[in-house]
């Protein structure tokens, strides 16, 4: 059963983002990036990530906030810590999350890949919850886009080594793993 209908994840909240554009083959998305994000650092739930996705983050609400605050950056999806999904972009278009990266030899990985963000710090566990809707998530990807397997899913610090660590230590790549191959929620 597909829940995903033009680009969209049902169930999710829709919050778009501006930072999106077409990408070069809509018909080639192949890679599922997994990042963290909280804002500020250390910190879970607010408003601050859906600001930052929109072009909306005030500079002045917190010490961190200046520096960031000119970014323009998106994702696909964030995962919060109880499981819920907010989605920026559709899933055809290009999402403003990988930066400079390569994939297998394959630079632009924003050109063909989902970003996928989970509210989070490197260092501390991510909840149950998120793994779940994880799992959910990417088995409704895989049964919209041929391309998506279970060895195509990669952390941003795959695709960008220099620049990146996430999702980071705290990430149970063993568990996810198990996860997906069980099939859990119709995964791959």
């Amino acid at each position: 059963m597909k829940i995903i209908k033009n680009g969209l994840l049902e169930h999710a909240l829709q919050a778009e983002s501006p930072n999106s554009n077409v990408r070069p083959d809509e018909t080639d998305i192949s890679l599922i990036v997994i990042h963290c994000i909280s804002l500020p650092p250390g910190e879970f739930g607010g408003p601050w990530i859906d600001r930052l996705f929109n072009n909306t983050l005030p500079g002045d609400a917190h010490p961190y906030f200046h520096g960031i605050q000119s970014l323009r950056v998106s994702a696909h999806l964030l995962i919060r810590r109880d499981g819920s999904i907010t989605q920026y972009v559709p899933f055809h278009k290009r999402a403003w999350h990988a930066g400079i990266s390569c994939y297998k030899g394959r630079e632009n990985c924003n050109d063909f890949s989902i970003g996928i963000e989970l509210e989070g710090t490197e260092t501390a566990d991510y909840d149950p919850a998120q793994y779940d809707s994880l799992v959910t998530a990417i088995g409704a990807l895989a049964d919209t886009y041929p391309g998506i397997c279970a060895d195509r899913i990669v952390g941003h610090s795959e695709i960008a080594p220099a620049r990146k660590t996430d999702p980071g230590p705290s990430f149970d790549w063993a568990f996810f793993r198990q996860q997906l191959a069980r099939g859990k929620h119709g995964a791959i």
